[in-house]
């Protein structure tokens, strides 16, 4: 993504180090399950939405750096939490922490990254950072749970799928967005209009992910996984709402009982593609995207703007 390093490819830099340093431990384990962290690390959106929309208010600062910091290491958290939850044993193509050390050390590296996170705000009284931050944390486990309570009756209400990845996806990319904008404004009004662009930019992005287990054109190879999982997804979502009866019970019994037959699971995800589920998908999702960018372009045109915006279209342009 050179539109971004042009414009914030000297902060992320600073950042790897500090972040590198921020997660230092006494114990070796620890210290040695920190540094596999740290090399299977993602494509760090959620610290260029805080460098960006921090920037794009007045230059970074070190409470930028701290913000950026405190947001990956609570997302790094989750993360490590889920697979154990899931019982993932790959995440990005690597083993999961769980996969190597099993649950309970994963358990506790969970934690040690939450306190430490925790610990970089309070030790400079960055209190409203943690505000930001910890209540995107507490609507991501709400999230989850959701998620979970529904996923057993295979709830088909798009009200409730929104409320989901409202609360599980999107809300860290608000509360990114947000913090990042109060590091450098200072603004209530500032920072909530970030924390709503973050949050359309977040569901846009969910839509994407939904979209790359049914295959198009556009996202490649369909995977099945969440049909596999039995998570009801938009474009299912969709599809079950817009069938007859007969066709309607014959899907959910696949995604209840033969999740796990390639044929069965073909067959649904051509169903959800001929039945418009696709490009329905895809029309909530650049709505979302458009909405967002309307909260973008009432702040002021220019480098940073620009690469916000480059960034929100890569979201939902991805091909992974």
């Amino acid at each position: 993504m050179d539109f971004v390093q042009n414009v914030i490819g000297e902060e992320l830099k600073i950042f790897e180090k500090k972040f590198a340093d921020s997660v230092k431990s006494h114990a070796p384990l620890l210290d040695r399950i920190m540094k596999y962290i740290i090399k299977r690390k993602g494509k760090q959106l959620r610290p260029m939405f805080v460098f960006l929309s921090a920037k794009l208010n007045a230059p970074i600062n070190e409470s930028t750096y701290r913000a950026a910091a405190l947001v990956e290491l609570l997302h790094t958290a989750t993360l490590v939490h889920d697979d154990v939850v899931d019982e993932s044993l790959e995440r990005r193509g690597f083993f999961s922490i769980n996969a190597i050390w099993k649950n309970k050390i994963a358990v506790l590296v969970g934690d040690y990254l939450l306190s430490k996170g925790l610990l970089l705000s309070t030790d400079h009284s960055e209190f409203e950072h943690l505000r930001i931050v910890s209540e995107a944390v507490k609507q991501m486990s709400e999230g989850e749970l959701l998620q979970i309570e529904k996923s057993r009756n295979l709830n088909l209400d798009e009200a409730i799928y929104f409320e989901i990845i409202r609360n599980k996806t999107a809300s860290l990319l608000s509360a990114a967005c947000g913090v990042g904008a109060w590091t450098t404004s200072k603004d209530d009004l500032i920072t909530g209009k970030m924390k709503a662009f973050g949050e359309k930019v977040g569901i846009a992005f969910q839509i994407k992910d939904d979209l790359f287990d049914y295959g198009t054109d556009d996202v490649g190879k369909p995977t099945g996984n969440d049909i596999k999982e039995k998570k009801l997804t938009l474009p299912l979502i969709y599809t079950l709402n817009n069938i007859e009866k007969s066709k309607r019970r014959e899907l959910i019994n696949i995604v209840k009982n033969e999740n796990e037959n390639p044929k069965k699971v073909k067959y649904l995800v051509d169903t959800v593609v001929s039945c418009g589920g696709i490009k329905y998908a895809q029309d909530k999702m650049y709505f979302y995207r458009d909405e967002a960018l309307q909260l973008l372009y009432e702040f002021p045109d220019g480098d940073v703007r620009q690469a916000l915006e480059k960034l929100v279209r890569y979201t939902t342009d991805r091909k992974y």
